[in-house]
């Protein structure tokens, strides 16, 4: 490579790389837990259904049922992390014309959303603690150590499927019509997948339809880790990753032909 070549297209030593990576990551946490419009009702709403619905009211439902509403709500508090922190955040930032500013600085490409990435992780885990703290403090539940631990990466690996949805999104909508666009999809989700009422209480093309959607799914999953599944896994691992992929696939080809 010639000495005009380097000046041209400067590369990044691999340690200042992964510096800009941590530091954009650090610095998108930062901005979201400084953000109580986002985080208290990320965090608040699993947690404020399950104390009512799962401690307060869930053994008037049967033994399970606080257990069975750990799975469901720890699913509906995954979800929001995702969806908002990507669908709303990335639809505005596209509007103000950051995201064209952050691919102006000497930064890697992936950069960005590895730190949208990062800072939803974070919230998921978060949230993933205190339903486990209510539930197994406050809810009676008894679960092993291994169960525990299956239960909280589920969780933190579960926001995947709904980031790369929120990313989808963001894509086609503008920054003020999104948080709209994205409630359409989160609490329709929910109902549908049944993480408020059990699927056996819905008509029979409600159920037919619930595989449709990431969320049943997940919550599938997080049945099966707290003690109360059905024995399938690999069939939900599959669809969740399938439905990432897609969704990242399409939201990226978006991005490069439409900014």
């Amino acid at each position: 490579m010639t000495t005009i070549d380097r000046i041209a297209h400067p590369v990044m030593r691999p340690a200042r790389v992964v510096a800009a990576y941590v530091e954009e990551a650090r610095a998108e946490c930062l901005r979201y837990l400084r953000n109580p419009g986002f985080l208290l009702p990320t965090l608040l709403f699993p947690s404020v259904f399950y104390l009512m619905f799962g401690v307060f009211l869930g053994h008037a439902n049967g033994p399970d049922a606080p257990k069975y509403l750990l799975a469901s709500y720890g699913t509906f508090g995954v979800m929001a992390p995702g969806l908002f922190g990507f669908g709303v955040s990335l639809a505005l930032e596209r509007d103000t014309g950051l995201l064209t500013l952050k691919r102006a600085l000497p930064m890697p490409p992936g950069a960005y959303l590895l730190g949208k990435m990062c800072m939803a992780l974070l919230v998921v885990a978060i949230v993933a603690i205190i339903m486990l703290c209510l539930a197994l403090f406050l809810g009676g539940v008894h679960l092993p150590p291994s169960r525990i631990a299956t239960f909280f990466v589920l969780e933190v690996l579960g926001v995947l499927p709904f980031a790369a949805l929120g990313l989808f999104i963001a894509t086609l909508v503008k920054g003020q019509g999104a948080p709209g666009v994205v409630n359409l999809v989160y609490l329709p989700m929910a109902f549908l997948s049944g993480l408020w009422f059990p699927l056996s209480i819905m008509p029979g093309f409600l159920q037919a339809i619930a595989p449709l959607w990431p969320a049943y799914h997940l919550n599938r999953l997080a049945l099966g880790a707290v003690g109360l599944g059905d024995g399938v896994v690999w069939t939900h691992v599959a669809a969740l990753a399938g439905y990432t992929v897609a969704f990242v696939l399409i939201a990226a080809r978006r991005l490069r032909r439409h900014g």
